[in-house]
């Protein structure tokens, strides 16, 4: 099974250029609900990869054991998503809905780019 910290840590560290990039868009730029919703919905979306990362590594470990796993935590990452999606909606002149869940789908964007990279290019 892959080592998930060292595809964890590639990964945060991509999350944190691009959210440096949107930093820079929301203070240079006249789009700052745009670049603030894509900031709220991609470090919501940090954080639900942070908790996929850890119950990913706990089922693991649980398989190895032979003990019976729990779930992958679903539940918590879509109540992570909701709350997000509430602060926008109470926000709403500061935060760009559709912007938000654009940055809610980065890291899972993320984990297919960074999976397809080292499929094609690293393993030849």
């Amino acid at each position: 099974m892959p080592d998930f910290r060292v595809m964890y840590n590639r990964q945060r560290k991509w999350i944190f250029y691009l959210l440096s990039i949107y930093v820079l868009g929301w203070g240079f730029t006249s789009f700052q609900t745009v670049f603030l919703g894509l900031i709220l919905g991609t470090c919501f979306g940090y954080l639900n990869l942070w908790l996929l990362v850890r119950k990913t590594e706990s089922f693991d470990k649980k398989v190895t054991e032979g003990k019976k796993p729990r779930s992958l935590g679903s539940l918590s990452r879509m109540a992570v998503a909701g709350i997000a999606a509430l602060i926008a909606l109470k926000y709403p002149e500061q935060f760009d809905i559709i912007s938000l869940v654009i940055g809610l789908m980065t890291s899972y964007i993320v984990i297919m780019i960074d999976y397809f990279y080292h499929a094609l290019h690293v393993h030849k």
